[in-house]
């Protein structure tokens, strides 16, 4: 899965994978795909803390940029502490920002890194252009959507060698497959596995842990708010937090099951025909008719509306993740209601 330049122009920086990225004075994260740019910017603000652990962290959005915002955050400390600055919504920055920001390029700030986060879109297409013509130091981490299989099966082959877990190539197909729509819900379950299984992952291990017989804490969270149990709910979430779990996953595991839920409502037909039109797998769709029970499309569409604000919330819209994960796991113990 080799980068691939997203500009017409020629690139004389570095063109890295998500996986690659490392310090520069400047690192453009590129690209749609928003699960492995948020994953990127984790590797790079992980690696800044390991080599000095008083990195100090700040985060701007370009969209509502204050002028003289990054020259103040580039200044040096006192203590001359290193810096990672964050900056989301280039796609949508604003005309300071762009201003300030190929200024900056000219004379970038001594153990300063400003990672520059560009979604898509043609607005800010001057700053990636003085990037990529190799202005400021700097370096591109692509991070497209992996559309083909073969590029998710590759995503999926790197999560359980990365982790030296054994895993038959039946089994990968299978979690590729059942997984095929989101990226951030495979990567997932793919973690859940190398957490669980302590012997060599079949299709028979990846089929009992998606059939409901999951014994991870994510997803018995989300079983647990889905049938209504939400006593149960809130305290396994709890629980699960507690022992490391991290927000952003955990929401990722009740998308995983409302968004087959939401898939399945809406369809007629049998459970071979369902899994066959939404390229599910049988057992999934059975799933999902028995969790559908109780369950309104009005309760099942605020619902989903809520946990795509939650998503946003523990990726950092929100001040205390761990309300709004609580939040959701109520909204869904009451279906929605």
């Amino acid at each position: 899965m080799a980068a691939k330049p997203a500009a017409s122009k020629k690139v004389a920086i570095p063109q890295l994978n998500w996986h690659q990225v490392r310090p520069a004075p400047v690192v453009l994260i590129s690209g749609t795909e928003a699960f492995l740019a948020d994953r990127a910017l984790r590797l790079l603000r992980d690696g800044l803390r390991t080599v000095d652990p008083s990195l100090e962290v700040s985060d701007v959005d370009a969209a509502s940029y204050a002028p003289g915002e990054l020259l103040t955050l580039a200044s040096p400390s006192l203590f001359a502490e290193p810096r990672l600055i964050r900056v989301s919504n280039v796609e949508k920055c604003s005309d300071a920002f762009l201003l300030e920001m190929l200024d900056y390029l000219g004379s970038p700030a001594d153990d300063t890194v400003v990672a520059l986060r560009h979604g898509g879109g043609v607005r800010g297409k001057k700053l990636l252009d003085a990037i990529r013509a190799g202005g400021g130091q700097a370096i591109e981490v692509v991070c497209a959507d992996l559309k083909k299989d073969s590029d998710r099966y590759d995503f999926a082959v790197a999560e359980f060698k990365t982790a030296g877990r054994p895993i038959t190539p039946g089994a990968l197909r299978a979690i590729v497959g059942a997984f095929s729509d989101n990226l951030a819900e495979l990567a997932t379950a793919c973690q859940q596995l190398i957490a669980d299984s302590a012997n060599e992952i079949t299709e028979t291990t990846v089929e009992k842990y998606y059939s409901g017989r999951v014994e991870t804490n994510a997803f018995k969270v989300a079983d647990a708010a889905i049938a209504g149990r939400h006593g149960e709910a809130l305290g396994l979430l709890r629980h699960a937090l507690a022992t490391g779990a991290d927000p952003v996953p955990m929401v990722a595991a009740f998308a995983a099951k409302l968004r087959t839920m939401a898939k399945v409502s809406g369809g007629h037909g049998s459970q071979g025909q369902l899994a066959s039109q939404f390229g599910i797998a049988p057992w999934q769709v059975e799933r999902a008719q028995r969790d559908l029970r109780g369950w309104t499309d009005e309760g099942l569409g605020r619902t989903i509306e809520m946990l795509a604000e939650t998503d946003a919330q523990v990726k950092g819209a929100g001040r205390d993740p761990v309300y709004a994960l609580e939040r959701m796991v109520t909204a869904i113990a009451r279906k929605g209601l």
